[in-house]
């Protein structure tokens, strides 16, 4: 099993910054990527990037390339998004996933951090 617990979500203005955190623990030595993804009131689930955890390779949607940036500390076991001129749109509950080595798809989920920007 593993868990994961985002945090760092919250109101901002539209210009704005959050860096969001996911923190995982449990069995994690099988974990090959782990993925950031949104999801908006009435709308599917967006996959936004995936960052692989041994060797940081990222993979980034077009709606964010440039203005959002993953990274991972292999130490703290914690994988970070950090959102830099955030827009309206980017209003959403903003959750964590990973992908084991051994499946296809990502596994585990996080509970989701709720992300509001103001215009």
């Amino acid at each position: 099993q593993v868990q994961l617990v985002e945090s760092g979500g919250g109101l901002v203005q539209a210009g704005g910054s959050l860096r969001l955190s996911c923190a995982r623990s449990g069995r994690t030595s099988n974990v090959y990527a782990m993925g950031w993804f949104r999801q908006a009131p009435g709308k599917e689930r967006e996959f936004l990037v995936a960052i692989g955890w041994s060797g940081g390779s990222t993979v980034y949607a077009d709606s964010v390339k440039g203005r959002f940036t993953a990274s991972r500390d292999n130490a703290e076991n914690t994988v970070y998004l950090q959102m830099n001129n955030l827009k309206p749109e980017d209003t959403a509950v903003y959750y964590c996933a990973a992908d084991l080595a051994d499946t296809v798809g990502y596994d585990y989920w996080g509970q989701g951090t709720q992300v509001t920007v103001a215009s």
